[in-house]
């Protein structure tokens, strides 16, 4: 679970639409920790 995040940022890239808004949730969610 540890790199999630870096995960997240290369699925933005994705062409995949699902898995690019999971990744922005993700991404949001990690930003509202502050980390």
């Amino acid at each position: 679970m540890k790199n999630d995040r870096s995960t997240a940022y290369r699925n933005l890239k994705s062409p995949n639409l699902k898995t690019r808004k999971r990744a922005l949730k993700i991404i949001k969610h990690y930003r509202k920790k502050g980390k």
